[in-house]
């Protein structure tokens, strides 16, 4: 009778721990999915600006920590250096959070899909408002 007291007790434990950590894995992506909300829009206004050729707008996009690491003139020679009118699909890959941050892998692809260029973009909140606080190649 000991044994199965033991073996019951156990499988309840085990129960209950897996219920807690169900219910915190949910709690945890149900946050990041709220508070990732705006985010999206971000991006597409973004390459909307690079794509118009409003490069200006597009910086505007950034946060004041990013625009006092890279200069307007930098921002300018890194997008020039990804060749990004080659590119016409993008895929984004699941957002990762560090501490007050989210990044995303977004990934453009060529229109024949030959070519694939992977850019981590870190964003961060300024008011209630998202914003690009880091742009970079993934190598």
């Amino acid at each position: 009778m000991d044994a199965l007291l033991v073996k019951d007790i156990g499988v309840k434990a085990l129960l209950v721990g897996g219920a807690v950590l169900v219910s915190f894995w949910t709690f945890n992506a149900v946050k990041l999915v709220i508070s990732a909300r705006g985010i999206n829009p971000l991006v597409r206004k973004f390459f909307d600006q690079v794509a118009a050729g409003r490069i200006d707008a597009a910086y505007g996009l950034t946060t004041k920590t990013y625009k006092t690491h890279v200069k307007r003139q930098d921002f300018l020679k890194f997008l020039a250096g990804l060749n990004l009118n080659k590119y016409r699909n993008l895929k984004s890959g699941r957002p990762r959070v560090q501490e007050d941050q989210i990044i995303i892998t977004l990934n453009l692809k060529s229109e024949d899909k030959k070519d694939e260029l992977p850019l981590d973009f870190t964003f961060s909140k300024s008011d209630k408002d998202w914003k690009i606080d880091r742009i970079a190649k993934v190598n």
